[in-house]
């Protein structure tokens, strides 16, 4: 099982984000830092330049905070409130987060470690995407 050491550092992603609902794909390119606030805490902070289909390349940015436990991450937003939590080792689905009406379900992939992989499948009557980051160093 993977632990809060073998994350703590700077990551390169690389994210497609395919949009059925809008008929558009968009690219993210930047960098993720994993940064110490406590004995079991991360700070997450996701920096990089946005472009959805053909539109202006935006500069995107997204905290969050990863609370270790014994054998799980619980995932929160900046603000402390929760988003999911997941097992970190192998191929594992997280837990769903529900947003309105609107669910978010995730699948890690840790197994080609130290390269690893988050998709996200959000669905419901206002999204409907696929977002595909990979991690690496």
């Amino acid at each position: 099982m993977l632990k809060i050491t073998d994350f703590e550092g700077t990551w390169q992603i690389s994210r497609v984000i395919t949009d059925r609902l809008a008929g558009q794909t968009g690219q993210l390119d930047g960098v993720a830092t994993f940064t110490r606030t406590d004995g079991n805490t991360l700070a997450y902070v996701e920096e990089g330049t946005l472009q959805l289909a053909d539109g202006p390349k935006l500069q995107a940015t997204r905290p969050y905070r990863w609370h270790f436990g014994d054998d799980v991450v619980a995932m929160t937003f900046a603000d402390g409130s929760a988003f999911h939590s997941f097992v970190p080792e192998g191929y594992v689905e997280g837990t769903e987060h529900d947003c309105g009406d609107d669910t978010y379900a995730v699948r890690y992939d840790f197994i080609p470690w130290p390269r690893w992989r988050a998709v996200w499948v959000v669905s419901g009557p206002r999204k409907d995407y696929t977002s595909v980051t990979e991690f690496t160093r």
